[in-house]
């Protein structure tokens, strides 16, 4: 049976319309910042080291490390959703493509522009995508989970980030400016963008 008077965040339609727009802008937000060359968010610099190492797409291995992760849920009793299967899949297509068809600036005020631009993006689509609320994305579904053993939200975010970071670098991945301007930004923009994202909630229809 299903409760009554569930808050939920518009029509099916309308949630999945913003769940995919929203992780097409995240795949294009990690283009963007590859392409300017500053320094990428850590789970990305884990991925670029990744490529670095074996050749392979930054893409591809956004959705081999994201289809990993998801076997850790597991053991910690995570489900996935539509949203969390279709982040693993598209989010690497996107950024592959906003990769090949955007050329690498040249001019530092370009790549400023592109670094900054990555941050408002991936901020823009984290609220499009979690305010579809059809699944949490599988690097947040392993945070979450951790959290349910015990540590806060903010240590196991902070560990799991260090550890990819770190690796990442090791391996060849891009740390810089950009780096920190993510860590530092993406946490305030996401919020501003939650609520702007996220239509007024309204009561679930009872099932059939």
């Amino acid at each position: 049976m299903s409760e009554p008077s569930v808050p939920i965040s518009g029509s099916l339609p309308s949630r999945l319309v913003r769940l995919y727009i929203g992780l097409a802008l995240y795949g294009a937000g990690i283009g963007l910042q590859v392409e300017a060359g500053l320094g990428v968010d850590p789970w990305d610099v884990f991925h670029q080291g990744l490529s670095v190492l074996t050749g392979w797409s930054i893409g591809v291995w956004i959705i081999v490390v994201g289809a990993l992760v998801m076997v850790f849920w597991i053991p910690l009793r995570q489900r996935p959703g539509l949203g969390t299967i279709s982040n693993v899949v598209l989010v690497g297509l996107f950024a592959d493509a906003t990769i090949w068809l955007l050329p690498t600036a040249g001019h530092l005020a370009a790549r400023w522009a592109l670094m900054l631009t990555a941050v408002v993006m991936v901020a823009a689509a984290t609220g499009l995508y979690i305010g579809a609320d059809l699944g949490p994305g599988p690097r947040d579904g392993l945070m979450t989970g951790l959290h349910r053993l015990g540590l806060s939200i903010r240590l196991a975010r902070t560990l799991i980030e260090i550890a990819v970071l770190a690796i990442g670098w090791l391996l060849g991945g891009t740390v810089g400016i950009g780096t920190v301007v993510f860590a530092l930004a993406i946490g305030p923009l996401t919020q501003f963008f939650m609520p702007v994202m996220r239509p007024k909630d309204r009561p679930a229809r009872l099932s059939r």
